[in-house]
């Protein structure tokens, strides 16, 4: 498997295309689309919150019933959450709009919205955007990457990744974008994320593959503790890089997991790295612990202190906050068998050694934690599971950015 440039149109058949609709947004591209040259089966994991934006539940409706997929319509800066029978109306109509500009069935069209919760989306700027788009679609680099940025909110960087693999002979590419920055702790995903292969695979197979990997990379990172409205991951696969077909699992069904692991991680940990105010990435990396799900437990709970994440900021080794973190997620433990240790690329020291506080030279631990990205390495002793979680610094910025976020 190798890197390569691009993003959700490296894949074959696939094309994308932007523009700027003014949703919300004056000034800037606002929404993206997403094509297939061919039907694609997909997966899909939904957010867990039990307020669903419309667009969450007409693509659950396309991904739960086995349709098609061959394009994806997106917008930002209104999110058609909380929006009642208005706001499915809209997606019907956007659906409706590249079913005309593009002569494909409208349930073979998913949408996705991000942004602001509670307002109504101005249908005719919808419809209007995708007719712009469509005669626009390409399969250029470029292309995908406008359409990443067009998903935008309050991100401030794009999030793009491709990468090639081989099956029976056949080099296949996964190609995949994300947004996210705030309102970030996911129990299925992430806020929006959308990946194009050209693999041939089952249908089952690819949503077994997507739920797993979703489990290990977007599940696993916060950014401040809040479960988006509007969380969405698809992933289109349409078949075209002629590989033999996968529909058992072995070593070709391993390959496309590894690779889809490593582009959903990549993904993951730059939304982490770029959450709302954030100055450096925040990683808890758990060793050793009784079982997996009491690493991912701790793990999570670790980057999910607001205390630990204001210590990171503040280039604080005050390991009390993580330890204090870890003793309330709900893992059995006991504190006479931790040791904890900051890592990063200016060092490593160990700050706790099995119930005991280890003196250490503060000067060394300032230098470690001046890093863009710091980890908080805890091996439990008690074990062979491990996981690792994602998550960010908690900075003044912060609270500025959503103190006036509709404005």
């Amino acid at each position: 498997m190798k890197e390569i440039k691009g993003g959700i149109t490296a894949a074959k058949g696939f094309k994308a295309a932007s523009t700027a609709a003014g949703i919300k947004y004056q000034g800037r591209t606002d929404m993206a689309m997403v094509y297939s040259e061919k039907t694609c089966v997909s997966a899909g994991t939904f957010t867990s919150n039990v307020v669903k934006a419309a667009c969450v539940q007409w693509d659950m409706d396309i991904v739960n019933a086995n349709k098609p997929i061959q394009a994806v319509v997106i917008n930002s800066g209104i999110a058609n959450a909380c929006t009642g029978k208005e706001g499915f109306d809209a997606c019907e109509a956007t659906a409706k709009g590249v079913e005309k500009a593009l002569s494909i069935p409208y349930d073979s069209v998913a949408v996705a919205s991000t942004g602001v919760i509670g307002m109504q989306l101005p249908v005719d700027k919808l419809v209007a955007g995708v007719e712009a788009m469509a005669p626009k679609l390409d399969d250029s680099i470029e292309a995908g990457t406008d359409a990443s940025k067009a998903i935008m909110t309050t991100d401030t960087v794009n999030k793009e990744i491709a990468v090639e693999f081989e099956i029976g002979g056949k080099t296949v590419t996964l190609g995949g974008m994300s947004k996210g920055s705030g309102m970030i702790h996911p129990n299925m995903c992430t806020m929006l994320a959308f990946l194009g292969t050209d693999i041939d695979i089952e249908k089952s197979l690819l949503q077994e593959a997507v739920s797993e990997v979703v489990a290990d990379s977007f599940n696993m990172i916060t950014v401040d503790g809040d479960t988006s409205t509007n969380d969405t991951l698809i992933c289109m696969a349409n078949g075209l890089a002629g590989n033999p077909k996968i529909s058992s699992k072995g070593a070709d069904f391993d390959t496309f997991k590894e690779a889809l692991k490593f582009v959903c991680t990549d993904l993951a940990k730059r939304m982490a790295a770029d959450g709302e105010g954030a100055s450096k990435l925040f990683e808890a990396k758990v060793v050793n612990a009784k079982s997996v799900a009491d690493a991912k437990t701790l793990s999570r709970a670790i980057v999910g202190s607001n205390l630990s994440k204001a210590a990171i900021f503040g280039c604080d080794a005050n390991f009390g906050r993580f330890l204090c973190a870890m003793g309330y997620s709900g893992a059995d433990f006991d504190q006479n068998d931790v040791e904890l240790f900051f890592e990063s690329v200016n060092g490593r020291l160990q700050v706790f050694d099995k119930g005991t506080p280890i003196v250490f030279d503060e000067d060394e631990a300032l230098k470690i934690m001046k890093a863009d990205a710091v980890t908080v390495f805890v091996d439990m002793h008690e074990g062979d599971a491990e996981a690792t979680a994602w998550g960010c610094d908690l900075t003044y910025d912060y609270v500025k950015i959503n103190a006036d976020y509709r404005s």
